[in-house]
């Protein structure tokens, strides 16, 4: 093969981007404050201060910011803060993620058990109860994760002056294992 043909080859490697999750994503995931209310009253659970959550690590985002601003540089705080908020809305889009799967075994369950109840069934009642209650525990967790990361969010604009996105990292031959690397370059060497 000759130099050409191999520099083309290498030019023309895919690319590909690695998103991290968003806030948009979260907010999708994760309830909102009416479905939070919803579900604290009707598991009796406790109501979040999704205000003083969102407040509170908005504030903190801040404090940190400041107490840094002396030893790091503009591009330097950025790029804490943006692995910072990155941690938070990761950790809330995960929860939220896991919400959404407790909640479909909830409702499975509970149809399994609706439909089985008809040929009578005894003691499933405690199981399918104790899905629900922890698919509302998952949510009123999601809905608070989700206030912090809302909260460092609006943090981040504050403090570096633009909107936090989040980091996309560049991917290069997703699924290529090394072994495959290793065998292409010695094939390659092999000429």
């Amino acid at each position: 093969m000759t130099r050409t043909a191999r520099s083309s080859r290498q030019s023309s490697k895919v690319v590909q981007l690695r998103k991290g999750a968003s806030l948009e994503m979260v907010r999708l995931a994760c309830p909102d404050s009416a479905q939070a209310s919803l579900i604290s009253e009707s598991f009796g659970l406790p109501v979040i201060d999704s205000d003083g959550i969102r407040d509170l690590h908005r504030k903190i985002i801040i404090d940190t910011a400041d107490s840094l601003n002396e030893g790091l540089g503009e591009r330097a705080m950025q790029i804490h803060l943006q692995r910072i908020v990155g941690s938070y809305v990761g950790s809330a889009h995960g929860a939220g993620q896991f919400y959404s799967r407790a909640v479909s075994e909830a409702r499975d369950a509970t149809a399994r058990n609706a439909n089985d109840d008809r040929d009578g069934p005894v003691g499933f009642d405690s199981t399918t109860q104790r899905k629900r209650e922890f698919a509302a525990d998952m949510g009123i967790q999601a809905r608070a994760l989700r206030c912090a990361a809302e909260g460092v969010v609006a943090a981040y604009e504050e403090v570096v002056g633009e909107a936090w996105k989040p980091f996309e990292r560049h991917v290069e031959n997703p699924g290529q294992t090394v072994d495959r690397k290793a065998a292409e370059m010695q094939m390659a060497a092999l000429g």
